[in-house]
């Protein structure tokens, strides 16, 4: 097989650096978009930059729901290895990671007690060529470490039975493995023929609509300090009367103006106030947008219209969200299950068939957890749907249906139980 190479693949990575970085400082609300508008001068508007957080919001809303349980038909034990990799943490960051940059890699390799160890590398460290039929790389190269003004100082070429490392200022070593795939696993978000990398949970109409809200947000609070404090004018001043205090004359509860040599008066005025309704109805445009963009209500964004008074209710208002969960979870878990087979690899030091793991599953835990309410209509549902046809719903099906986990003696005999009991 012909590889590209790691020079090929280092060009890659710094052509698409920026991009990720520039949307991971949108979900950590860093970024600063370019200022446009003709009215409000450029200082002034520094002055008040707003900072605003759906872009945050819409990968959290996500990834919060996107919770894996295991493996099952784990005939390779291959739980075990995730879970002696601090799963808790593991796989919430590599969803993470790919929410927000369309995709996150997982370097897989041995430690010092030769126990395997997974480590999330986010988009801008790692790339690679994709093989289209499997969803595993051909060859890929990452970024292990990089030093304060984020030069590479450890950078890793990985292609099948082989990793290459290249220290900054050593030599570079070598470590080779009987794994047919790369050590180097891609998890990718919503992937297609046209970007077998994914998309990123951050979309451009998703930028734009918050880049839409913090314009209207700035205008709104410098024509606030004018609705605060209106502006006045006073008319018909001799040319021989002192000039007015500006300050005095706006904070002042009370002014005196006297008539001149001629009897005439000075006539006060005020310039109409800018009312703040328009900008909250400009606010709310740019909400139900981004809304309806990343399958969000406006209750989400912070724009309370009524209460949800049940979890069918809450799962009916975001049906879009769901069902983008569930694409989620198809393609997460596929990528996941490549890691589990070069895991399984690499532990036994044997390259196992890929269609050997076609049994196994990952599975997730539900993306709307249950209520009572919720419990008691799936309930009154197994119930008839197990009398119509014995044994159709076990506690397996209840579970992926509720997220609840039954009891181990759940399913076994009334008699089986109660000798359970007593300790026979």
């Amino acid at each position: 097989m012909s590889y590209r190479g790691m020079n090929y693949l280092r060009n890659k990575l710094n052509s698409r650096r920026s991009r990720v970085n520039m949307r991971y400082r949108q979900y950590a609300m860093k970024y600063q978009d370019a200022e446009v508008g003709v009215t409000i001068p450029t200082q002034l508007r520094g002055r008040y930059r707003s900072v605003l957080g759906w872009c945050a919001k819409g990968v959290d809303s996500l990834a919060d729901r996107l919770v894996f349980r295991e493996f099952d038909h784990d005939d390779f034990e291959v739980n075990e290895i995730f879970q002696q990799n601090n799963p808790d943490v593991f796989f919430d960051s590599a969803v993470l990671s790919a929410l927000i940059a369309s995709c996150a890699f997982i370097y897989l390799s041995k430690d010092e007690n030769n126990q395997v160890r997974l480590q999330v590398i986010e988009a801008s460290n790692a790339t690679g060529i994709i093989d289209p039929i499997t969803g595993l790389l051909t060859e890929g190269y990452a970024v292990l470490s990089r030093d304060d003004y984020g030069n590479p100082t450890l950078e890793a070429y990985f292609i099948p039975g082989i990793t290459w490392f290249y220290p900054k200022d050593a030599s570079p070593f070598s470590v080779t493995n009987n794994v047919s795939s790369p050590l180097l696993v891609p998890i990718i978000h919503r992937p297609d023929a046209v970007r077998p990398f994914g998309r990123s949970r951050i979309t451009r109409s998703g930028m734009y609509y918050q880049r839409y809200a913090k314009r209207t947000l700035e205008r709104a609070d410098i024509t606030a300090e004018f609705y605060s404090f209106p502006q006045k004018y006073v008319t018909g001043i001799s040319n021989e009367a002192e000039p007015l205090d500006g300050w005095k004359a706006t904070v002042s509860s009370m002014l005196q103006f006297t008539k001149d040599g001629d009897g005439d008066r000075p006539t006060l005025g005020q310039f109409t106030t800018p009312a703040m309704t328009p900008f909250t109805e400009q606010l709310k445009t740019a909400a139900a947008g981004f809304a309806g963009e990343t399958g969000l209500t406006m209750d989400d964004l912070g724009f309370v219209s009524e209460n949800p008074s049940s979890v069918e209710a809450i799962k009916a208002s975001h049906e879009n969200l769901r069902l983008a969960g569930r694409k989620a979870q198809r393609s997460f878990g596929s990528g996941l299950l490549n890691v589990a087979y070069l895991a399984a690899c690499l532990r036994d030091d044997y390259p196992y068939l890929r269609n050997q793991f076609a049994l196994t599953l990952p599975t997730w835990e539900p993306l709307f957890e249950a209520d009572a309410s919720m419990l008691s209509l799936i309930g009154d549902g197994v119930v008839k749907l197990n009398q119509a046809i014995p044994g159709f719903i076990d506690k397996n099906v209840i579970r992926d249906l509720t997220g609840v986990n039954g009891s181990a003696a759940a399913g076994q005999p009334a008699a089986n139980l109660g000798a359970d009991a007593n300790g026979q």
